[in-house]
């Protein structure tokens, strides 16, 4: 893949514009209104870019009510950009645009504002980085975001982007760009413990896991996952045996742990719900409370021969921190659950996992590099807690934070879910993959059968 990175040339711009320039006062975007040239229907001090498929454009034009993009092609494609000087180096920028959807199907993926960031009249980073949004409220869409120069940045390149109206129109109303106040960051510190009984009972069990509990509220983390089934892992016990209410017993002690922790805690354990068993995956909060509930969708012959039923959906939680989810340990055989998470707004997978994280063995791929991956094909991170192999923490990127590297206890890491980082060339994967998805070519998926 080509890492060329294109000049631009600027428009120039006044060092100081008039009131009427700009959508609110102190926006570095001249006219954000999108006023016409005299005379013409275009946006004064704006460039409109169109693809090198003349055939595939969508017409760009000023009216009354907004800067007006629409195509005839359903897949065309369009829009504005303009050029910023001033911008300092490490600054914090609120970004903020509002328009108004006419018959256009796919907001999300079909509306885009982006900003990339230039030295010396290069792109930093070829993709740039997207607005969140559009939050759409019924027709009307809205931008809005808090983004940082990079060190080296002097300039940026504001893109109004419209990809694929399907017939419909959008119409932007406003754009703005000013200096504000660094966000403050997300800091998380996340645990995950690696714990194998052996010879145990499920008595003896449960105190060993709270005493990781313990250890790790000694450590004040926000958060630490257990194991799989941490009542089976050891023992002798049958699914007869240790199948229990959720709330029960198990969770109650678990749940005392964590309140007197100040953590929240993921673990799994058998839930009987009347006359069916899951295997289920709970969050149990600061003050001991459960907080969430997961039942582990796809089964391995282990499971479904004797009798445990999957659960069917995929529930994200909100904590004082921020959006998790939890999957369980043959989950990660399949890309789906992760994504689907994802989707859901969750930022960190907490995977309670019986199997394995073993690295990459005769060039054949295992459980390390497949949870790896999965964190990277989503923009999340994944916290695996194994019996073979070593519990991770894994970042967006795919790189590993903490390693039990062959140790019993509890492994952490402090994170910033505020952190951004670009894959080369495609740029923040969180905020683009969603946009790029293609979901109406997904069927075969919902097909069950080959």
């Amino acid at each position: 893949m080509r890492k060329i990175l294109p000049a631009i040339s600027f428009i120039v711009l006044s060092t100081v514009f008039p009131a009427t320039a700009c959508a609110g006062s102190g926006s570095l975007i001249s006219n954000g209104d999108f006023r016409p040239e005299p005379g013409a229907d275009t946006p004064r001090q704006w460039s409109v870019w169109t693809p090198a498929w003349e055939n595939a454009a969508c017409t760009v034009r000023c009216a009354d009510e907004g800067l007006i993009i629409q195509g005839k092609d359903p897949y065309a494609v369009g829009g504005v950009t303009q050029d910023i000087k001033g911008i300092r180096p490490g600054q914090a920028y609120a970004v903020e645009a509002a328009c108004e959807f006419r018959n256009i199907p796919a907001p999300y993926q079909s509306v885009l504002v982006r900003v990339t960031w230039v030295k010396g009249g290069k792109f930093l980073h070829p993709a740039g980085m997207l607005v969140k949004g559009p939050f759409i409220d019924e027709t009307k869409g809205k931008f809005k975001d808090t983004l940082i120069a990079p060190d080296d940045a002097d300039a940026a390149r504001i893109s109004i982007e419209v990809k694929w109206p399907r017939g419909g129109k959008i119409i932007f109303k406003k754009i703005e760009i000013k200096p504000t106040p660094m966000p403050a960051p997300r800091k998380v510190k996340v645990g995950t413990v690696y714990l194998r009984p052996s010879g145990s009972t499920p008595e003896k069990n449960l105190q060993l896991w709270c005493e990781q509990i313990d250890a790790a509220g000694r450590l004040a983390l926000d958060i630490v996952c257990l194991g799989e089934t941490v009542e089976a892992v050891g023992t002798r016990a049958s699914l007869h045996d240790r199948a229990e209410p959720v709330p029960g017993p198990t969770s109650a002690k678990l749940a005392d742990a964590a309140k007197r922790n100040n953590i929240w805690v993921v673990a799994t354990l058998n839930e009987r719900a009347g006359r069916i068993v899951y295997n289920t995956g709970i969050l149990i909060d600061r003050q001991g409370r459960i907080a969430g509930k997961y039942r582990k969708t796809h089964l391995p012959r282990e499971e479904w021969k004797q009798g445990v039923r999957p659960g069917d959906s995929y529930p994200v939680f909100e904590t004082d921190f921020g959006k998790v989810a939890i999957q369980i340990c043959y989950d990660w055989f399949f890309p789906e659950p992760e994504s689907i998470f994802a989707l859901k707004g969750a930022e960190i997978i907490f995977a309670p996992t019986w199997g394995n994280t073993f690295p990459d063995k005769a060039g054949c791929i295992d459980g390390e590099s497949t949870f790896r991956v999965r964190a990277r094909d989503n923009g999340v991170y994944m916290v695996p807690s194994v019996y073979d192999g070593d519990s991770l923490i894994i970042d967006p990127m795919g790189r590993i934070l903490a390693d039990s590297n062959g140790k019993t206890g509890v492994f952490w890491a402090e994170i910033d879910l505020a952190k951004t980082e670009g894959l080369d060339w495609v740029g923040h994967w969180r905020s683009i993959a969603p946009r790029h998805r293609m979901p109406e070519t997904y069927a075969p998926l919902l097909q069950n059968r080959p």
